[in-house]
């Protein structure tokens, strides 16, 4: 019986360092799984298409997807403030004050979020994209 205990007691380090590594590599497997199957798509869906102009615009519309937009950025922002102000309020009521200087921190962050999605929008992309769609028109 201390036998086991002490290969339990020489394990869970073991497990417990190894752990975050072995998490990574499961979304590492889970992305490349799910842009596999998405390049797979595309193949079967473009032997389907005889135009290549909708194929073009497929694959742009696949790619403006990833990044973010102003509306993502203000979302993530807001998220990002409330989650500052629940870290500052059970600061503020139940653990104490480096709490609430990590929630302070994470509003502002937040707030900086937010700023960034309103002074820096994509509306001139935007704009370019439906003036080249007309253009070739």
């Amino acid at each position: 019986m201390e036998n086991i205990l002490e290969g339990l007691g020489i394990l869970i380090p073991i497990i417990g360092v190894s752990l975050p590594a072995i998490i990574i590599l499961i979304v590492f497997a889970y992305e490349s799984r799910n842009k596999k199957k998405k390049y797979d798509t595309i193949i079967e869906v473009s032997k389907n298409i005889s135009d290549p102009e909708e194929i073009r615009n497929l694959i742009k519309g696949l790619e403006d997807n990833q990044k973010k937009s102003p509306i993502d950025l203000r979302r993530s922002g807001v998220i990002t403030i409330f989650v500052g102000a629940g870290l500052f309020m059970l600061g503020w009521i139940a653990i104490g004050g480096i709490l609430e200087g990590v929630g302070a921190l994470v509003a502002l962050i937040g707030i900086g979020q937010m700023v960034a999605g309103y002074i820096y929008p994509n509306q001139s992309e935007e704009i370019n994209k439906v003036v080249e769609e007309f253009e070739k028109k």
